[in-house]
């Protein structure tokens, strides 16, 4: 029961992982690459479809991983799991107070809506969202490390 657990752990957390890593850099440079208006309403719109899944997703890789560390905590690479979900405690908290507040605006805006600084604001939810990236790559190592 513990390996399902640790196998789904690493799953579910390895493909937000990837969704993520691919908002940083794939979907968000295709966005701005789009002419006129068009890159400001497809962030718009992920703005609204992933704010609407990624929470969820996110409490769920740290409830799976404070499961595994509170089951396994008598077997080898129990300390990595342990650490892992701290990382994803942080990219939660990092989440809340950092990104969910530009979001929250982002995904509402229209061209004729937007404020002047919207470019500056998008800049600074990138910043974060790559620090969070690296934060849950790293967590994700851990949990894979675990496995070995």
């Amino acid at each position: 029961m513990l390996n399902a657990l640790e196998v789904v752990t690493t799953v579910v957390t390895g493909v937000m992982v990837g969704v993520e890593f691919s908002v940083a850099f794939v979907m968000n440079p295709i966005f701005s690459a789009l002419p006129e208006d068009s890159g400001q309403l497809a962030r718009a719109h992920g703005g609204r479809m992933l704010g609407a899944v990624m929470p969820f997703w996110y409490i769920t890789s740290l409830v799976l991983a404070a499961v595994w560390a509170v089951a396994g905590w008598q077997r080898p690479g129990a300390g990595l799991v342990v650490t892992a979900g701290a990382l994803l405690i942080a990219s939660v908290l990092m989440s809340v107070l950092l990104l969910v507040p530009i979001n929250n605006r982002s995904k509402t805006w229209t061209p004729e809506n937007r404020p002047e600084d919207w470019k500056e604001q998008m800049s600074r939810w990138d910043r974060f969202h790559y620090i969070r990236v690296a934060v849950i790559i790293a967590a994700f190592a851990l949990l894979v490390a675990a496995l070995a």
